[in-house]
């Protein structure tokens, strides 16, 4: 780190650790892209980390909170970010308990805790990260890896439909679901900003594919990648049936809603239960 760092990059020092900048992301990942988006919006509406948990699984994006951030952050065994961080939040409503993983840990090994949070709108906001394969492990196919790609498990493309996580957040309940890429990244930091704000579950996927592992694989430059996402995606608010039948992706929010959230149905159940039992004793 240089000596100017703190005057080149502000955050370091009040948002990030000295100790582990510059951080060691592979080249062209948007990790700490994403990572500037939150705490932008973080610090636009809060000021500090004060009363922010991030809890993290496993994978490359789960690195982004731990050890990066200057704040509380929990790293869990893989899969098991969600179920952690519930159990935070219920235990200090208080508490603005943000989840940050990637595909790999949130929507398949730890898949079936995402949508039940998602249908119980547990009042936590989710950071998906994906990459579009399992970096971390080597770049194996994961259920997010697009049609036909390639992977080092799937060397002559993938033939399985990988889930579309927005679509599924929605039926699931959440109370917010946006979808942005790397290159969308003063769209993103909107969307935290607002998801800041909200109770309820909110879920915000970001497409960042691993440079490392992916674009290599499917002989893609960092300059192409970007390039395809800007002309390959559209805001679903215009997206017409032709762009989705032509495999454009759809980006933008796709669901703002004001779902009561967990927390304050647990509270009057909580209340309510309490009342019979006194009566009864």
């Amino acid at each position: 780190m240089t000596k100017n760092q703190d005057i080149i990059h502000p955050f370091i020092g009040k948002y990030l650790r000295k100790e582990v900048m510059p951080h060691g992301m592979c080249p062209g990942c948007g990790n700490m892209t994403i990572a500037n988006a939150l705490i932008r919006a973080i610090d636009k509406k809060f000021g500090s980390f004060e009363k922010f948990v991030f809890v993290s699984g496993i994978g490359c994006a789960a690195w982004i909170p731990s050890p990066h951030f200057l704040a509380d952050t929990v790293h869990v065994l893989h899969g098991r970010a969600i179920p952690t961080a519930t159990g935070i939040k219920l235990a200090n409503p208080e508490l603005n308990v943000i989840v940050i993983s990637g595909d790999g840990d949130l929507a398949a090994i730890g898949g079936n805790h995402l949508f039940h949070a998602a249908r119980r709108n547990i009042d936590i906001m989710v950071v998906l990260v994906n990459n579009f394969n399992y970096g971390m492990t080597g770049g194996q196919l994961a259920p997010t890896t697009p049609p036909e790609a390639k992977t080092i498990t799937t060397p002559y493309g993938n033939i399985e439909e990988p889930f579309n996580l927005p679509a599924l957040m929605v039926e699931a309940g959440a109370n917010y679901v946006a979808r942005w890429t790397i290159i969308h990244v003063l769209q993103l930091e909107k969307s935290f900003e607002k998801a800041l704000e909200m109770e309820g579950f909110r879920f915000i996927e970001v497409l960042s594919p691993c440079t490392t592992r992916y674009v290599r694989m499917n002989l893609m430059s960092i300059e192409e990648l970007l390039e395809h996402f800007k002309k390959n995606t559209i805001n679903v608010k215009v997206a017409s049936e032709e762009d989705i039948r032509s495999g454009k992706i759809l980006v933008g929010e796709f669901i703002y809603r004001g779902r009561e959230g967990y927390l304050s149905r647990y509270s009057k159940i909580k209340e309510n239960a309490l009342k019979i039992w006194r009566s009864k004793t």
